[in-house]
This record gives C-alpha cells, sequence and structure tokens, in this order.
C-alpha cells in the first residue's frame, strides 16, 4: 500500500504522523511510504532518516497525490482536505464532534476517516488516545504553574509552597488518564489536590495509588463548585469517548473562583468543559475572563513533539500495519476495536457519538 505522512500545518504542531523507525517497518513490510520533506524535523529526525529507513521524500502535492493511507498527528485543516480525494483513508486525531465545519468538509470529500480517539481496546480503554493523555496530563500542571505566575495574570501562588507558606490548591476534574498523570505532576511538586470524578472504581483507584495523598471526591455539581471555590489551580480533564465534553463550570460560577486562579482545559479538542474555554494556540495560549487565567491549546502535547510523537506511534503503529497490510475495510472488519475508529465514511458519519453531537449533519 501507498502511506503518506505529510508534515502538520496546524500551528506550532510539530508531531509528525510516522517516525523513521516506523516508516522502516512498513517499508521492510512491503509497503511504500511517502514522506513530505521537512516532516519529521520537529522530533529532531531529518530527511535522510526517512531516506535510510525506506521512505520516499515528495511535497505535499505529492504526498497527498500518491497516498491511498494518510497518517497524521492533528485533524485535518480545511486546505488538508481539499487534497483528499474518494478512496483514500485518513487516520489521525479527528475530535469531529466539537467540530461541524471539519465534519462537513470530510463527508464531501469522500475519504474513509478512522479516528485515534474512538479506537478501542479489549479492556476498555482508548488505547490512541491514552499517549497524549499522559502527556496532556502531565504538561497542564507544568503549564498551570506558570500561569499562576504573577507576569501571566496569577495568583502568584507557587504551587508546591514553601516552609511556612501553604501550597497551592489544585482541584483535577476527571480521574481518567490525563486525571491522574495531573494528580501525579502536583503531588510531585508539593501542591494540596483534589480529584473529582463521577466513577467511584476511578476513585478508590486514585486512592489507592496515592496512598491518601490526593482527596477523592465524587464529582455532583455541589462537590465540583466548591472545590473549584477553593483552587489555585483548576484542571478540567473530562472525556467522552467520541462526544463534545461536559460543561462542568458556568461563567457565574467562575465569577466564585479565587482572583487570578488558573485553568488550563483538557478537553478543548472535544469544545471544553468550562462555559468560558475558547481554544487557544501555542502562539497566544492564555487569556483572561472574569479575572482567571485560561490556558486552552488544542494540541498541548505538540510543545513536546518528540516525546509525544514517539509515545504516539508506539501505539498507533500496529493499527497502521493492520490497515496496510488487509486495507481498511478487511482490517476493520477483523478488527472491532479497530472499526470502532471509523467516523466518516462515503459521505456519512459513521460513529454514533458524533452523530449525536451534530444531528444536522448525520443524515
Amino acid at each position: 500500500m501507498f502511506i503518506g505522512v505529510p508534515k502538520e500545518v496546524k500551528n506550532h504542531e510539530y508531531r509528525v504522523g510516522l517516525t523513521p523507525e516506523a516508516v522502516a517497518e512498513l517499508t521492510q513490510g512491503g509497503h511504500r511510504v511517502w514522506v513530505e520533506r521537512g516532516a519529521g524535523a520537529g522530533i529532531g529526525c531529518d530527511d535522510e532518516a526517512y531516506v535510510a529507513a525506506g521512505a520516499t521524500l515528495g511535497t505535499t502535492e505529492e504526498v497527498f497525490a500518491q497516498a491511498e493511507l494518510i497518517v497524521k498527528v492533528k485533524e485535518p485543516q480545511l486546505s488538508e482536505i481539499a487534497r483528499f480525494r474518494p478512496g483514500q483513508t485518513l487516520f489521525t486525531y479527528l475530535h469531529l464532534a466539537a467540530d461541524p465545519a471539519q465534519t462537513e468538509a470530510l463527508k464531501a470529500s469522500g475519504v474513509t476517516a478512522i479516528a485515534y480517539e474512538t479506537v478501542t481496546s479489549r479492556e476498555g480503554t482508548l488505547p490512541l488516545l491514552t499517549p497524549m493523555s499522559e502527556v496532556a496530563g502531565r504538561m497542564s500542571i507544568q503549564v498551570g504553574a506558570a500561569c499562576l505566575q504573577k507576569a501571566q495574570g496569577g495568583r502568584g501562588v507557587l504551587l508546591g509552597g514553601v516552609p511556612g507558606v501553604m501550597p497551592g490548591q489544585v482541584v483535577i476534574l476527571g480521574g481518567g488518564v490525563a486525571g491522574t498523570q495531573a494528580a501525579t505532576m502536583a503531588v510531585g511538586l508539593g501542591a494540596e489536590v483534589t480529584v473529582l470524578d463521577r466513577a467511584l472504581p476511578a476513585l478508590r483507584r486514585l486512592d489507592q495509588h496515592f496512598q491518601g495523598r490526593v482527596r477523592t471526591l465524587h464529582a455532583n455539581a455541589q462537590a465540583i463548585a466548591e472545590a473549584c471555590a477553593q483552587a489555585d489551580l483548576i484542571v478540567g480533564a473530562v472525556l467522552i469517548p467520541g462526544a463534545k465534553a461536559p460543561r462542568l463550570l458556568t461563567r457565574d460560577q467562575l465569577r466564585t473562583l479565587r482572583p487570578g486562579a488558573a485553568l488550563v482545559d483538557i478537553s478543548i479538542d472535544q469544545g471544553g468543559c468550562f462555559e468560558t474555554s475558547r481554544p487557544t494556540t501555542h502562539d497566544a495560549p492564555t487569556y483572561i475572563e472574569e479575572g482567571i487565567v485560561h490556558y486552552c491549546v488544542t494540541n498541548m502535547p505538540g510543545a513536546v513533539a518528540r516525546t509525544s510523537t514517539y509515545a504516539l506511534n508506539a501505539a498507533t503503529l500496529p493499527f497502521v500495519k493492520a490497515l496496510a497490510d488487509r486495507g481498511p475495510d478487511a482490517a476493520m472488519a477483523a478488527d472491532p476495536h479497530l472499526a470502532a475508529g471509523l467516523n466518516i465514511q462515503q459521505g456519512q458519519v459513521k460513529h454514533p457519538a458524533v452523530a449525536e453531537a451534530l444531528p444536522e449533519l448525520a443524515a
């Protein structure tokens, strides 16, 4: 199969769909891989590394024209969708439930679009979302700590405190992969950490894992409001697979928070979990609304592109191989977990969560 790896064009997106090591495994399996020149520069992999792995270098136009299977990282921009043709398969993050414009354009393009974030596993997890959730969860505390600095409009609080001074209060909404990683980083810095989740098994797991160093609360509306009102840093890490994120804090509730508190919305790819959240970029990652610093970058892991790309490829490569070896239809027929990633095919929305979120496009 002809596999295309274009250079990512989203703002400050330095990741790449395939590493040279992944390309080598595919070419050794008899597949042709076209890589856009400079695609790996952001992770420290030059064109020569891809050539040595067996790839053919090309322009943007050549990669899209040659490819039967296109492997990316971020959702395609409209300029990229214009290059798609019927019969091609796209394998990447999509987050369609919060993006009707992309959904409509992909439907019109005729591609088969398979989303990393809705591929499942036998254990009921989301194996291709997990690596980036781990990265984003850890990064959320790193960037949140910076947002709390006075020069950024924050409260001027050091999360770990110092002897004789109270540490910062961190509230994490969601106890899944991203929330757990955020808690790990926050505890490591010495902050006081509270995690809220609706799933009691998740709260029990967190309590056991952190051996009482993290407070856990059931995520009802009152508990969320009361915990957030005392927080210096709030991390939104909620996920409903394939669907829009639920809104957990309203604008009115924001006015009850400590002035200069910070919100980091990991869920922004799925629409965000705070009413005042709106997508930002690495160029201008924050804004202040109602006296609260908001960090809502939609491609957080792109800032640590090398770590993110290698973590992602470790998870995606077996699925890329299956798609290339069998062809998309046969691969999905043989693996219901890969089939769960199917979002759009033959101009139709195929994923039920996307259809529910965008009923006007589901027909």
